[in-house]
């Protein structure tokens, strides 16, 4: 093919009078391609190969055919990789390179458009102003947690006119964690936008209708309303309608999780990744303002979002029965729960990372959310009543082993010393926990211990005397002695008895 410089001189040479047999010699060129060239509109000059030969891929070419159909007719997630394909026709025998399957490919899919003039996919660019609103997505990363390879729940979030992202990984992604990375990622931007942009994800819609209609999760209509946010959900499939938020998964996953990241907790990773948002920001220019920073624009936006009053209380609650062993089963754990609630229906509050346990209005569980499965979470203080009873499961009680008791018990429990007896004396001092607080039953206890008494009626009897503490000024006889009953001068009183010996 003649480059632009060569058609030129050809034709510069032409319109000067030489001869095309003259201008084929001194360019060394065949002068049917001197005619080409002067002939040329405007000097284009350039070559379509009309039939493309296929001398590899010829008698290949229909079994590739069915592939690429076949192909096509699978869902999404299960199509081969032209990769697969190429090795495919390598089985039966095909020599060919992958580029010329990938190639014919290509050009077999632009053969098979309704209208060959359509090109890709054409958008209209967004513009939101300030404070107007957010988009919330999830992706799925692998990092190692404590030196085991795990997979974790990254919720994005990202403010449409500054640009400002926040990211916030999670064990799950259930409803209880969208409500915490909302509450987190507002308190990390400062305020509130107006609208909230999110796919139709099942934790936030319940009921997808034809066009932008859409029937919302209760709690997550709660949450919004809490936070004065409008909802408004994309179209199926239609990832394009928050792109920010999309193209920040692909961004954040190429900075952030490459190389795997390694940390000893989910609590750890997530305080490196809130580092990373703000270094992030303060690094990167804003696409469309490119005199500013992220960080810059997010500080204009700030007083346009709106003030965040104080965090939604974003729990999912569901129904137990609790067990015999006052454990309740919940998220493939068991967890306990106090003794006055065996047998009985609770209502437990699942959070982000703690779950708590109500019976009625009254709280009577609380613990650190645990994500394995098959663990049992005691509470030692929860059986206290049953152990009252039953002083002789001190020792082979499941929740009393390894029990990290306040330091004046540790110190009461090895001076008893073992044995049965020992136990009953200690559980004894241990009931009293119920009646008069932890902190009044260690006062005692170290009263006791430091005038040298070891005994649980010491204990008690202390603790009898902060009940009733005495009285700081002098008694008074005629005051303080005083008879509640005082007695009643009746003499008549002992004609009934008199009756009662005349009777006998």
């Amino acid at each position: 093919m003649l480059v632009v410089e060569t058609v030129c001189r050809i034709r510069r040479e032409h319109a000067d009078g030489k001869s095309i047999k003259a201008i084929a010699r001194d360019l060394r060129l065949s002068r049917k391609v001197v005619r080409k060239a002067i002939r040329a509109p405007e000097g284009a000059f350039d070559y379509r190969r009309k039939v493309q030969p296929l001398p590899r891929l010829g008698p290949f070419q229909e079994r590739l055919d069915v592939l690429l159909t076949e192909n096509e007719a699978r869902p999404r997630r299960d199509r081969l990789r032209m990769t697969r394909i190429h090795d495919l026709l390598c089985r039966e025998g095909f020599e060919g390179s992958y580029d010329a399957v990938r190639r014919y490919a290509r050009r077999w899919a632009e053969a098979r458009r309704k209208d060959p003039g359509d090109g890709a996919p054409a958008f209209i660019p967004l513009l939101f102003q300030p404070g107007e609103a957010y988009q919330f997505d999830w992706s799925h990363e692998d990092v190692e947690i404590a030196g085991k390879p795990m997979r974790v729940k990254v919720a994005h979030m990202r403010l449409c006119a500054s640009r400002a992202v926040y990211v916030r990984a999670y064990p799950r992604e259930t409803q209880e964690m969208v409500f915490d990375a909302h509450a987190r990622g507002f308190a990390f931007f400062g305020g509130v936008p107006l609208r909230g942009i999110y796919d139709n994800m099942k934790t936030a819609v319940t009921t997808v209708f034809i066009g932008k209609e859409r029937v919302f999760n209760r709690r997550f209509l709660v949450m919004a309303d809490h936070y004065m946010v409008e909802p408004t959900a994309c179209s199926p499939a239609a990832g394009w309608e928050k792109g920010q938020v999309e193209h920040q998964v692909q961004t954040i996953r190429g900075r952030f999780f490459q190389p795997r990241l390694r940390f000893a907790s989910i609590e750890e990773l997530n305080g490196w990744l809130e580092a990373e948002c703000l270094r992030w920001a303060v690094r990167h220019a804003h696409p469309e303002q490119k005199e500013l920073t992220v960080a810059e624009a997010l500080e204009l936006e700030r007083p346009a979002l709106q003030p965040m009053l104080a965090p939604f209380d974003g729990f999912h609650e569901t129904a137990h029965a609790v067990t015999g062993t006052c454990l309740i089963s919940f998220d493939r754990n068991r967890y306990s729960v106090m003794a006055k609630a065996a047998r009985r229906s609770v209502q437990v509050r699942a959070y982000a990372d703690c779950i708590v346990v109500r019976l009625g209005d009254e709280v009577i569980a609380e613990h650190a959310r645990h994500f394995g499965r098959d663990r049992t979470i005691y509470d030692p203080w929860h059986y206290l009543p049953v152990l009252a009873n039953k002083p002789g499961a001190l020792r082979n009680g499941a929740p009393f082993q390894g029990w990290d008791l306040p330091a004046a018990l540790t110190r009461l429990r090895r001076k008893l010393g073992s044995g049965d007896e020992a136990d009953r004396r200690f559980v004894r001092v241990l009931a009293a926990v119920m009646t008069d607080g932890l902190e009044a039953v260690e006062a005692a206890i170290r009263e006791a211990l430091d005038s040298g008494a070891v005994s649980d009626e010491v204990i008690l009897n202390i603790l009898a005397r902060y009940r009733d503490p005495p009285s700081e000024r002098p008694l008074d006889v005629i005051v303080d002695l005083k008879l509640n009953h005082p007695p009643i001068a009746d003499c008549a009183r002992y004609d009934t008895v008199r009756g009662f010996d005349a009777a006998a």
